[in-house]
C-alpha cells in the first residue's frame, strides 16, 4: 500500500501507519500475519485520508496536525492503535521511529493549490 505516495515523506507516514496498526492487530485481536477486517477497514481508511492530505510533503504528524480530517470514530481508533503501538515501534523499528519523531517537529505548510478538505470521513 504505501508504493502509491509520491513523495518519500509520504510513503514513510504509509508504512508506519501500517506497522502501527499490523502491531496492534496482532496484540489484541491475536490475528494471523494479516490484520482482521476491522483493522484492515482502519488502514484502508488512513491511506485515503493520507492521500488527501492537503499538506502533502509538507505534512506534519497527526498530532501535530491542526486538521482534524478522521471522523471521530476513526480518530479515537487510530489514538488507540498509536498509543498502544508508538512505544513498541521504538524497539522493532527505531530508524523509523525516531524519523516519526523528527516528523513531529515539522511545521505544517498547505500545498499551494490544495482544495477544500473533505472531512466527512467518507471514503469514495
Amino acid at each position: 500500500m504505501p508504493d502509491t505516495f509520491s513523495s518519500r515523506r509520504l510513503r514513510r507516514e504509509a508504512r508506519t501507519v501500517e506497522l502501527l496498526i499490523d502491531r496492534y492487530c496482532r496484540d489484541h485481536h491475536g490475528g494471523p500475519p494479516q490484520p482482521c477486517e476491522p483493522c484492515r477497514q482502519l488502514l484502508a481508511y488512513a491511506m485515503h485520508r493520507l492521500r488527501h492530505c492537503p499538506f502533502q510533503e509538507r505534512k506534519p504528524t497527526c498530532g501535530k496536525c491542526p486538521i482534524h480530517c478522521y471522523a471521530p470514530d476513526r480518530r479515537e481508533r487510530i489514538r488507540a492503535v498509536m498509543r498502544h503501538s508508538g512505544r513498541l515501534l521504538l524497539l522493532s523499528h527505531p530508524i523509523l521511529a525516531l524519523l516519526h519523531l523528527a516528523d513531529g517537529l515539522r511545521r505544517p505548510r498547505l500545498k499551494k493549490g490544495a482544495g477544500p478538505l473533505d472531512t466527512s470521513g467518507q471514503i469514495p
